[in-house]
């Protein structure tokens, strides 16, 4: 913390705050500024893990690869674990996270119960639901850093099992939401208990939900005696097409995502047989893939070669958004009608608590259904770069949705303030950050300061 504290003071009265971290998972490129930024490399551990409570105090850049390795030899998970190993359990609360959990667990901010958080004013003080700093601690998610970064977080833990047993069911997009309903409403679907359920779209006519339920029996002889590992020659998301049932082990579903950032690694021929056999399995993960993604936004090598072959640039579509589940088979025929992108990442999720959360409305008691979609599609004549993505930003209201904030945003100042309650944020950032040192939510998001 005094590392911490030492570098916001080198920090120029009037200059901007902001974090000195190398690696990110946001998808929102911004100006690089060579200024001083706080030291955040002493924030990277877990403090301490407490299993009769199943309560873990954490700080605030520590990875959940990290968070994990230290709750899972005690039987426990944080109760909702995004799929990527390198997003911060900050970064998750800050700029909201999901996974195959948040249908009965909601979000990751709702499991936390108190955070220290360094203020745009230099001060590090104790939010929690009740009491001096209750306003931050409602307002804390979704500002992504512009109330302030959070240093500690004592947050519920879960419990799991050595194994997770999956059957990945084929439906069409029609009983998509039924189904969903069924399982949020009863934890159970074709009488069988389901801890976790998300899913992919490969077309609008071949979707599958994933369920996953928790199991300490040994394996079953029909995985051949073993569990499944998909961080060597065979690829997850292939697997939902070819098998009915699977097995791993906990460690191995809670990060099946990462090996091949779902299905993105395809694009730099990770998938090939061959280059999957030559590429290091230590380079297999999502940090990796994000790293070259980075390159290519810095130095655009990919987007010159195609031009020398005559081919049309690309705009960058990724984008998660969140869309109530009784419009959920609507919006994925407007998805692929319009945008053409396959195959869609689909995770319900539902709020766990009665009260909404002022920076992301989503509604309490409403089941939505995440829809993530990560790529490139042609730019077409006379069409600008963006204009995709404006399409989608309009289709997600005319839905009834939200959007995520992690990548590219084009909305307007107006619409923007409205749909994620920037008045709301500026109360609060008038105590917390009376200064204005910390960017604001719509320049962090849409103008990339």
């Amino acid at each position: 913390m005094g590392r911490l504290r030492a570098s916001y003071q080198r920090i120029p009265q009037g200059e901007p705050v902001r974090l000195a971290k190398r690696s990110s998972n946001l998808f929102r490129p911004r100006t690089e500024i060579d200024r001083p930024g706080l030291d955040v490399s002493g924030l990277t551990g877990v403090i301490g893990v407490d299993p009769t409570a199943r309560t873990a105090d954490v700080q605030g850049m520590c990875t959940y690869e990290d968070l994990v390795a230290a709750t899972l030899p005690h039987g426990l998970t944080p109760t909702v674990v995004p799929q990527l190993k390198t997003i911060t359990l900050g970064g998750a609360v800050t700029g909201l996270g999901i996974e195959s959990s948040s249908f009965r667990a909601g979000l990751p901010h709702e499991s936390v119960l108190e955070l220290d958080v360094l203020t745009g004013a230099g001060a590090v003080v104790t939010a929690r639901p009740e009491g001096e700093h209750a306003d931050l601690f409602r307002t804390f998610p979704n500002s992504y850093g512009t109330l302030g970064y959070a240093t500690r977080l004592r947050i519920e833990l879960d419990r799991i099992s050595p194994y997770v047993a999956l059957r990945h069911v084929r439906l069409g997009l029609d009983r998509l939401a039924p189904a969903i309903e069924e399982i949020v409403a009863s934890g159970m679907y074709d009488g069988e208990p389901v801890h976790f359920v998300d899913g992919v779209a490969f077309s609008p006519s071949e979707a599958y939900l994933t369920l996953g339920r928790n199991s300490d029996a040994a394996v079953p002889s029909s995985s051949r005696g073993k569990a499944s590992d998909y961080t060597g020659q065979q690829i997850y998301y292939r697997s939902i097409q070819q098998r009915g049932t699977d097995f791993l082990t906990a460690h191995d579903y809670l990060w099946r995502w990462d090996t091949d950032w779902f299905w993105c690694s395809a694009a730099f021929g990770a998938q090939k047989p061959l280059v999957r056999r030559l590429w290091p399995r230590r380079w297999r993960r999502s940090e990796v893939f994000h790293k070259i993604v980075a390159f290519e936004n810095r130095h655009q090598v990919a987007a010159r070669i195609n031009r020398r072959r005559g081919h049309p640039d690309r705009e960058r579509v990724v984008q998660d958004v969140e869309i109530p589940v009784g419009r959920l088979s609507a919006f994925l025929r407007w998805f692929d009608a319009e945008v053409g992108m396959r195959p869609v990442w689909l995770c319900p999720l539902r709020l766990r608590g009665a009260a909404s959360w002022p920076l992301y409305p989503l509604e309490p008691g409403t089941t939505y259904v995440n829809v993530g979609f990560w790529g490139t599609v042609p730019i077409a004549p006379g069409a600008r770069d963006g204009d995709v993505n404006r399409r989608i930003e309009q289709a997600v209201a005319d839905f009834d949705g939200h959007k995520s904030l992690y990548s590219d945003a084009y909305y307007d100042r107006d619409t923007f303030d409205r749909l994620y309650n920037v008045p709301a944020l500026t109360e609060v950032k008038k105590r917390y950050d009376p200064d204005a040192r910390l960017t604001g939510l719509y320049e962090k998001a849409v103008t990339r300061r």
